[in-house]
């Protein structure tokens, strides 16, 4: 009698699971439920687009979830990956795909009116080579958004010890919380490029969340979900900025200290204090 293998479970961080788990991604009630939930709070950071050309470049793009709001936006859709499982998926979804780091894009100077990059800085070591990748692929008075998890314990608790056994939340050993990100570092990596970052925290809406939750029993189609804003940066965090027209570097807070919209806009509003307690 043959005795089947036991599966050989991935390192905490492995690319690998993201293919293992292709076909999760535009499934609204599966495993990848909170990076659709995510997108839409990525979208209404986006300002309409401009101009007929204009570009939106999606770093680590995955299997394209930001595809519907980048169209809806008005914006020709890049995406960047390192995956080729995903990025094919990426291209059935409109995505005009590029197989690449997010530590060294290949594409070229001040090409993007808007950058996005959702759910990767906290899967890097380098966070500030991302950061600079970024901002060079940004065009001066264009637009930029990230969300990541906050280097603290409540970090930890919330996207690993909590949400990994949440439905709807990461798959469970997706991230390695060594990798988290630390929000006073990251300020200070977009100001040297002359970018001021605005944070704000971000968790599942309470009775949204709670609707999607008996859709999903009863086998039903939940409701289309965007994440809630929260003053408390501490876990799941957004930022977004705008690279001046003019080169000139933002000098950066001594302390921990970041700053949040004052309301949820297509364009940064005027700011006020976001709490970065741990």
């Amino acid at each position: 009698m043959t005795v089947a293998a036991a599966p050989v479970a991935l390192p905490r961080n492995d690319p690998r699971q993201y293919d293992a788990l292709v076909g999760q991604w535009w499934n609204p009630a599966g495993t990848f439920a909170m990076l659709h939930w995510l997108a839409a709070s990525r979208a209404e950071l986006i300002p309409l687009a401009a101009r007929a050309d204009a570009l939106l470049v999606d770093i680590a793009c995955g299997g394209g979830l930001m595809a519907p709001h980048a169209a809806r936006a008005g914006y020709r859709h890049v995406g960047v990956d390192i995956g080729r499982v995903a990025l094919a998926l990426a291209a059935t979804h409109g995505v005009h795909v590029v197989q690449g780091d997010a530590r060294a894009l290949p594409l070229p100077d001040s090409c993007a009116d808007v950058v996005v990059a959702g759910e990767v800085l906290e899967h890097v070591p380098d966070v500030d080579t991302v950061v600079a990748e970024a901002c060079r692929v940004l065009r001066p008075g264009g637009t930029i958004v990230v969300d990541t998890i906050a280097a603290t314990l409540f970090g930890r608790l919330s996207a690993i010890v909590v949400g990994e056994r949440l439905p709807g939340g990461p798959p469970r050993r997706l991230h390695d919380p060594a990798l988290f990100v630390d929000r006073a570092e990251l300020i200070a990596a977009f100001a040297r490029r002359g970018v001021e970052l605005h944070l704000t925290g971000l968790r599942p809406p309470v009775l949204g969340y709670a609707r999607w939750l008996v859709a999903r029993v009863r086998g039903r189609s939940g409701p289309a979900l965007s994440m809630a804003p929260t003053r408390l940066t501490a876990g799941l965090f957004q930022a977004s900025g705008v690279r001046p027209l003019l080169a000139t570097a933002v000098p950066a807070a001594p302390s921990a200290t970041g700053t949040a919209p004052a309301a949820r806009a297509a364009t940064p509003a005027a700011p006020s204090h976001a709490r970065l307690e741990a």
